[in-house]
């Protein structure tokens, strides 16, 4: 049998804006370096803003600049610089039911996504280790925490579950929505050379050099009924993960993944089962 192997490894440097994909990555306790250390918040109640509540996310591209700090590109608007926030005094602001304290990137930041976005937003950055917040105790063991990302500090999907799930979709009656790219389901690393669903029986691999603890599978939302190309959404793969892949009242797909280890994840890892 093939050996599974990373296929793909994508960092998303703000929180619901579009993936930049790399050869390797470092991997940090709370995720990988330089992944969903950025993200909106709503100006007037500083809640977190994804492409749940505007999908147009999906449109803006961001890279790392080498430094710390962002180079983002919106459709029809010249390319933005984004420097590292300078040390300062901290704000907090909301992600789902909790709070962390952040420093904002600044007003040309702000202007730019508010204008894009057409409503006024800020560009905040979580720069600090002390400052991650904890994943949810009952997955979690002491002191694990994860930056920006929404539980947990990586995600890995299949090729062979997505060559599955589009098998499902072309046969039923959403079919001309599919088959759909893996970039709906925003992964951190993508293996290949699995059978399909065999993530679902993980507890423990290790890609690479690194080694993962496996808490959960993935429940999914909205954001992958969204082009993440174009912004358009459409039913699937909602409709067919409820119909396939309804696990405790989640619709799953993808498992999540704590480092235990740390080290470089590279494309071309191989990704072996401890348990």
């Amino acid at each position: 049998m093939t050996m599974p192997t990373v296929s793909a490894l994508h960092l998303y440097p703000v929180k619901s804006m579009r993936a930049t994909s790399t050869p390797a990555a470092v991997v940090e306790p709370w995720g990988l370096a330089g992944d969903r250390r950025w993200m909106l918040v709503d100006a007037a109640t500083g809640k977190a803003v994804t492409q749940r509540e505007d999908p147009r996310l999906a449109l803006v591209h961001t890279a790392l600049d080498g430094r710390g700090g962002l180079r983002v590109t919106a459709p029809g608007r010249e390319p933005l610089d984004v420097a590292m926030p300078a040390p300062g005094p901290l704000e907090t602001v909301r992600i789902f039911a909790g709070e962390l304290d952040v420093r904002t990137a600044g007003q040309a930041a702000d202007t730019y996504f508010s204008a894009h976005l057409g409503t006024a937003v800020r560009l905040v950055h979580l720069d600090r280790p002390d400052l991650r917040r904890p994943i949810a105790p009952e997955y979690a063991e002491p002191g694990e925490t994860v930056s920006l990302a929404d539980g947990f500090p990586l995600l890995v999907t299949t090729s062979a579950s997505l060559d599955a799930l589009n098998a499902l979709i072309a046969a039923g009656d959403q079919a001309h929505e599919g088959p759909l790219p893996m970039d709906r389901f925003r992964p951190n690393a993508v293996v290949d050379g699995t059978e399909a669903w065999a993530e679902d029986g993980w507890r423990r691999v290790r890609i690479g050099e690194v080694l993962f603890r496996v808490p959960k599978p993935c429940g999914r939302c909205v954001i992958t009924t969204t082009d993440q190309r174009t912004g358009a959404r459409g039913r699937e793969p909602l409709r067919t993960l409820g119909r396939h892949r309804n696990i405790d009242s989640k619709l799953v797909f993808g498992q999540n993944l704590v480092p235990e280890s740390s080290g470089t994840l590279h494309v071309g890892d191989a990704l072996t089962v401890v348990e």
